[in-house]
């Protein structure tokens, strides 16, 4: 029965039960034995798929950039009007569940490794690129529209990825028992004043 079971498990599930130890036990105390107990496996079936614990990490920052990038977190094209689609792409970004798309600690643990890892940075610029030429596309469309008033959609956007990673660090380090939401909130509606009274 186990055997069955190895034989039709796929890399996705492994990786997702990478995730998990990883939020469990963090970077250092994670295994791939701790891996495989997870989901009852042979640490061999995950040599197998990834020959190393090296390549399991890419593979899992590249789902991880997935998460983010899953069309039913962004994909607000359905919204006719132009006012109430620029709120809810600002609305998802500033929320509490965008986030916590990924686990905070993973997140972090992974950009830490990324300081000392040419091929996660790598993966962490693509995936930051990303993100600031989707919002600049988005300001473009919206200033076209009248929504907003920008001169720099590539600098507001710049602007908009630095102020939504940044709510994580207030978080952590400056909340002091308030709630994520309620700063995110206050950050939101600075960043829309900005944003249609022409600061960029």
């Amino acid at each position: 029965m186990r055997k069955n079971k190895s034989a039709a498990l796929r890399k996705p599930d492994i990786l997702e039960s990478y995730y998990q130890v990883l939020i469990q036990e963090g970077l250092e105390g994670t295994s791939i034995s701790k891996i495989a107990n997870r989901i009852g496996i042979h640490p061999s079936l995950i040599i197998h798929y990834f020959k190393n614990k090296e390549n399991m990490k890419l593979e899992l920052v590249d789902l991880l950039i997935e998460k983010y990038q899953s069309p039913a977190m962004i994909n607000f094209d359905h919204i006719e009007d132009d006012e109430e689609h620029f709120n809810a792409i600002i609305d998802v970004l500033f929320s509490f569940k965008w986030n916590r798309t990924v686990d905070p600690g993973v997140h972090f643990g992974f950009y830490y490794l990324s300081l000392r890892n040419e091929q996660i940075l790598a993966r962490f610029r693509v995936m930051f690129k990303w993100l600031r030429d989707y919002l600049r596309e988005k300001l473009i469309y919206f200033n076209d529209k009248g929504v907003i008033r920008v001169k720099d959609a590539t600098q507001a956007a710049d602007y908009m990825v630095t102020l939504m990673e940044g709510l994580e660090f207030h978080s952590q380090f400056l909340a002091n028992g308030e709630h994520f939401d309620d700063f995110a909130q206050t950050a939101r509606k600075v960043l829309v004043s900005a944003l249609k009274n022409g600061d960029f």
